[in-house]
Parts: structure tokens; C-alpha cells; sequence
């Protein structure tokens, strides 16, 4: 995706790489990464709280979420965090005024706090529901939203919790309740058992590969500084997810 959009903008000395790296080696080399040429780094699990600790400054959203999926190297040699996540869930529903009066978001993890926080900000009336009851009240606490042991009809249901990671899997065991628009986290080469729930019930939806896509297309734009071009990065997306 990151490649299609470099050759798209002309950057045709701009590279997209994968480093794994250890949770214990992720400070120092990400701290390294500046003098070997590196404009930024996406970060996932199991590191996004580490990147929270090691930026030297943070945009609204990472100081809001605790977590960093984006940093980016500025030539005064600081570090700073963002996270695109919460961006690119309300630039996949089509912007804030898009954004329902309610919602619900199924998971109290990273991903569901991302997508509390953006929804609340966006002006929707946020719950969250966990396996954990414990988790969801606490999650709730810190982001000054309600938490629900038995969720009722909303209109906007996010998936943030791992179901549909497993092609297999069944969704059977989530709260899944009437409402007009479903977005789910999750993405693969097949419809997720969110999404296809979702469908059977006319809602629309929205998958994981779009705010994929999206996130991405916010990173890119922090590190270059040029508007991202999304149509090529979702067809590279889908192309990659299906192959």
C-alpha cells in the first residue's frame, strides 16, 4: 500500500519496510532509526504503548489514547507520536459529520480505546462493551463514556475485539444488536463473521481493510507532507489481502 502511494507521488526513493523487533530491543532501535535514513515508522502490537513512552512530543489523539501507532523523525533529531487510528475510523465512516448520534464499540483493548476516544470527540454518544466486564468500566472511566453488560440497539456498531482474526471463527458470542451501521476492525481475503452478519441485516458496513487504508493514508501524509493518493492505496490493499 505505502509502496503504490510512493510511486504514485513521484517519491522514488522513499521505501516501505518491515523491521520486527523485540519488545525489549523497541526504544533503542527505534531511536536509531533517524540515522539510518528513516522519516518515520507505523507501529503496531506489541509496541504502541512503548512508542506512547518514547515520543518526545505527542499529537491530541496519542496523548488522549495512550498509545502511538505512528512516529516520525524531525530533523531536530525529537521524536514525535501520532496516532492515526482514531483519525482514519471517522475519515472510514466519511468524516465527523457523518458520525451517528450513538454508538457502540465491542472491545476495551487498544483498538477499542482508539476508537472510543474518536467517536466521543466526533460528538457520538460512546458505550463500550468487554468480555471483561472490569476492563470495559475502566476504559469508560478514563474516556468519561458508559460502559454496558447488555447492550442495547445503537446506530453504529464497531468491532474491536479479535473475532474474525480466525477466518473460521464465529461471532456468535458478541453482543451483536440492531443497528443501522456496522464498522469491524477486522479484515482479510473474506468477509469477517461481523460483516457478514451485518449484511444479512441490510445495515451498512464498513471494514478493517478501509480504515486500513486510511490510518495509512494519514502516516503517509505526516512523513511527506503531500496529500495521500487513497484510491491507488486501496486497490494495493485489496490486492495484497486477496493474495
Amino acid at each position: 500500500m505505502m509502496t503504490a502511494a510512493f510511486a504514485a507521488l513521484g517519491l522514488e526513493e522513499w521505501r516501505y519496510l518491515r523491521l520486527p523487533i523485540a519488545p525489549e530491543r523497541f526504544a533503542a532501535t527505534a531511536r536509531a532509526l533517524p540515522s539510518s535514513g528513516y522519516r518515520g515508522a507505523n507501529v503496531t502490537i506489541p509496541h504502541k504503548v512503548a512508542a506512547h513512552a518514547l515520543a518526545d512530543e505527542l499529537g491530541e489523539a496519542a496523548a488522549a489514547i495512550g498509545a502511538v501507532n505512528t512516529l516520525s523523525f524531525e530533523p531536530d533529531g525529537s521524536i514525535r507520536g501520532d496516532n492515526t487510528d482514531a483519525g482514519g475510523l471517522i475519515d472510514a465512516l466519511g468524516g465527523p459529520a457523518a458520525v451517528p448520534a450513538s454508538a457502540l464499540v465491542l472491545g476495551a483493548g487498544g483498538a477499542g480505546r482508539a476508537a472510543a476516544w474518536a467517536l466521543r470527540e466526533a460528538g457520538a454518544d460512546v458505550e463500550v462493551w468487554n468480555r471483561t466486564p472490569e476492563r470495559a468500566a475502566q476504559l469508560a472511566a478514563e474516556l468519561e463514556i458508559r460502559h454496558t453488560l447488555e447492550p442495547g440497539p445503537t446506530d453504529l456498531l464497531v468491532n474491536a475485539t479479535s473475532v474474525g482474526l480466525d477466518p473460521g471463527a464465529s461471532a456468535d458470542d458478541l453482543p451483536l444488536v440492531e443497528t443501522a451501521s456496522v464498522v469491524d476492525l477486522v479484515y482479510g481475503a473474506s468477509p469477517t463473521p461481523v460483516i457478514r452478519w451485518a449484511t444479512e441485516r441490510s445495515a451498512q458496513t464498513v471494514d478493517g481493510l478501509e480504515v486500513l487504508v486510511r490510518q495509512g493514508a494519514l502516516s503517509l501524509e505526516l512523513w511527506t507532507g503531500r496529500v495521500a493518493p487513497l484510491e491507488i492505496m486501496r486497490e494495493a490493499a485489496t490486492r495484497a489481502s486477496l493474495s
